[in-house]
């Protein structure tokens, strides 16, 4: 899909940010899909079969399905799936095709891009399918970046990788306080200056960057579905000025923390 031009991309009135119901089931049927559907799990947990070939669903969950696809999913009750799904066509023909499954590590980019897929048509924005699709070839180039990029895995031992990676999701787990590089680096096992240098080289961004994207990433997640303001937000993730919190955000985000709730 990389030679395509965003105007072969057909946008489908299908789409939406959804929170699963505890019985929801996504049913076998017999007739294929009949467009592609990206599919796109932003927290919970389930199992989806995709021409009987099964994956298990969390956060990071990435399927980009084609037409004559089968599918059937089901989600655990106790930890519903949140999920995005954009249902859209090509009007050329195309070789470059992400592949059909993967899981995304660094999400905020990509998050960034579906939210305001979604959000352009819920408020009616001037130019909507225009912006949308040049916002679907950006989330196809993600995806075929993904697919040519070597795995900074192979760069590094199991083990640390292993052990940077569970930092990162602590990182993640707990956005509202202030880490200090040493005390991330203990919990690895390594110096401050090795474990920023394997931090950077493993995850693809400096330490410092990670936890602000993972403030970032939680503050919006709190004024979208939560219903707290901004103020409140500032609070809860350790900021002590709200108009530095403000500009932080809309450096990653494009937008204030007001626009955005």
């Amino acid at each position: 899909m990389l030679e395509l031009s965003p105007s072969s991309f057909k946008l489908l009135p299908w789409f939406a940010k959804i929170s699963c119901e505890p019985g929801w089931k996504w049913q076998y049927r017999e007739k294929p899909l009949a467009n592609y559907d990206l599919f796109y799990v932003w927290s919970g947990e389930g199992e989806l079969i995709l021409n009987g070939k099964t994956y298990a669903l969390g956060k990071g969950s990435c399927f980009l399905f084609r037409k004559d696809d089968h599918t059937s999913a089901t989600h655990n009750p106790q930890k519903p799936l949140v999920l995005t799904y954009i249902h859209f066509d090509v009007t050329e023909p195309t070789e470059q095709v992400p592949v059909p499954y993967r899981v995304i590590e660094d999400r905020f980019d990509f998050e960034h891009l579906l939210s305001r897929y979604v959000r352009l048509f819920l408020i009616k924005t001037y130019a909507a399918e225009i912006e949308a699709q040049l916002i679907l070839k950006q989330l196809m180039i993600q995806l075929l970046r993904l697919d040519q990029d070597e795995p900074v895995e192979r760069k590094a031992s199991n083990q640390l990788t292993e052990s940077i990676r569970e930092v990162a999701n602590y990182i993640q787990q707990h956005p509202g306080i202030v880490h200090r590089v040493e005390d991330l680096g203990k919990r690895a096992g390594l110096s401050s200056r090795y474990f920023s240098i394997k931090f950077k080289e493993i995850i693809g961004v400096s330490v410092q960057t990670y936890m602000i994207r993972a403030r970032i990433e939680r503050a919006q997640h709190l004024l979208l579905h939560e219903g707290m303001n901004v103020t409140e937000v500032a609070d809860a993730l350790g900021y002590r000025d709200i108009f530095f919190f403000s500009r932080q955000f809309k450096q990653y985000t494009g937008k204030s923390p007001s626009e955005i709730r």
